[in-house]
Parts: structure tokens; C-alpha cells; sequence
């Protein structure tokens, strides 16, 4: 049921296919229970179903307690059959509480038209991996209006607090200071021609967790590429 490319993101890394079956090998789930279904059509060849899973089970011989995640898989019609070309897990945190919120940063005026800085849908591409390089580029920036263009309006976002539209996609982003974030790992698997994934790894110093994985789908609708869904995992670091 997986595709040859597939690539698979969770708390403790990216996984391709052998290892991911090699993981699947290691799992004993005694319950599990599924909910919050969507489904987000990517292209004619390619969606993306998320949901939530709670399970409760054991791991290479070691039981692990009831957890909750926020799933996602991507699947691709190859030649007439339907395969999973993408999966990632992020474990559900309860949202923080709305007192003391920071108001959103304004946009900088300088930002928002510098050409060598503000990124605009006229400059995106097949590359996903340089697409994503130039929505960092806004949001360090703090140029929020053209972070907003780049997403497709039906764009859908998973993060541990909740799932979010477009709206709440540019409200989170202006939540806070991304200016400093590192970007590193870089993965793209190609769906097809007008679809493709990019995963790689952000350092935000100083942060909570100070690292996350993150994956973007980037779609071509009318000759034009939009960032259509994101997921963030926290990374879970070694214990000293």
C-alpha cells in the first residue's frame, strides 16, 4: 500500500519506506480509535486525509501509554492504483490559554516591498523545497500579506494545538518572533506534475521545543503554486 518514495515524519525523525514497515513490524496496538475525518483533494491524482488516533499498545516489547496524535496521509494514483506516498504524526497538546496573547506584529513596510525580500505567487515553482525557502523569507520578514498569498485558500494546517484554515494559519504565524528560525534536512518527494511534498527540520532558539519537523504540500492550480497543507511535529530530543 505504500508508494517506492514514500516518507513517512513523526516525533523522533523522517522515515522512507523500509524503515517505516520496519517500525510497523515493532507495533502491538491493543486499542485504538479514530476520529475528525477530512479529506483535502491535492490534485486528480492526489489527496490527503487527516484525522485524529488514540492508541494504547506496546513498542518493540515496551508498553507506552495512551496517546492521542493528529494524523495525516497523502495518497497518489499511480497507474491506475491508489498508493500512500506521505505520513506524518503530531502528538496532540491541549491549545494554550488565550490570556495573555500577543497582539499580532505589524507588517513591515519595508518588507512587504522589498523585491530581494518579499515573495510573491509570480515567484513560485515546481521546486517545493524553494517555494518553502521563500515563505521563511516572509515570515522572518514579518511580511504576513504575502505570507497569506502564497496559500491556497482551501490551504489546511496541522499543528499539536488544533487544525487550522488560512485565517488561523496567518493569525498563528504573527503570534510570535520567527526571524531567528534555522532551516535544515530538506526532503522533496514529486507526487506528480502539478503536486509535490518538501519536509525539513526548523531550529527556533530559545523556543519550546526548540526543534520541529515540518511538512508543506505544494499544489499548481491554473499555472500558479500555492502552499495547500502544512503539519508541524515537535521533535523528541534524546534524554541526558
Amino acid at each position: 500500500m505504500l508508494a517506492s518514495d514514500y516518507v513517512e515524519v513523526d516525533p523522533s525523525g523522517v522515515l522512507d519506506k523500509v524503515a517505516g514497515i520496519d517500525a510497523v513490524k515493532k507495533l502491538a496496538l491493543t486499542d485504538v480509535s479514530f476520529s475528525d475525518w477530512k479529506m483535502l483533494t491535492v490534485d486528480k491524482d492526489a489527496v490527503v486525509i487527516t484525522y485524529s488516533a488514540t492508541m494504547k499498545g506496546s513498542f518493540d516489547g515496551q508498553p507506552f501509554p495512551q496517546s492521542s496524535v493528529r494524523a495525516s496521509s497523502a495518497w497518489v494514483n499511480r497507474d491506475g492504483k491508489w498508493l500512500a506516498i506521505f505520513h506524518q504524526e503530531t502528538d496532540i497538546k491541549p491549545p494554550p490559554p488565550l490570556a495573555g496573547e500577543k497582539p499580532a506584529a505589524k507588517n513591515s513596510a519595508s518588507a512587504a516591498s522589498s523585491p530581494a525580500k518579499a515573495a510573491t505567487v509570480s515567484t513560485m515553482g515546481a521546486d517545493p523545497a524553494a517555494n518553502e525557502k521563500l515563505v521563511w523569507d516572509a515570515l522572518k520578514n514579518r511580511n504576513y500579506d504575502g505570507f497569506a498569498a502564497l496559500l491556497s485558500p482551501d490551504s489546511l494546517e496541522i499543528e499539536p494545538e488544533g487544525v487550522f484554515d488560512k485565517t488561523g494559519s496567518v493569525k498563528g504565524v504573527s503570534m510570535g518572533d520567527l526571524s531567528r528560525t534555522e532551516l535544515s534536512d530538506w526532503r522533496a518527494v514529486r507526487f506528480d506534475n502539478d503536486a509535490s511534498l518538501v519536509t525539513y527540520l526548523i531550529k527556533v532558539p530559545g523556543a519550546k521545543p526548540e526543534q520541529e519537523r515540518h511538512s508543506t504540500i505544494w499544489v499548481n492550480r491554473s499555472g500558479k503554486w500555492f502552499a495547500l497543507f502544512h503539519q508541524g511535529t515537535p521533535v523528541n530530543m534524546p534524554k541526558k
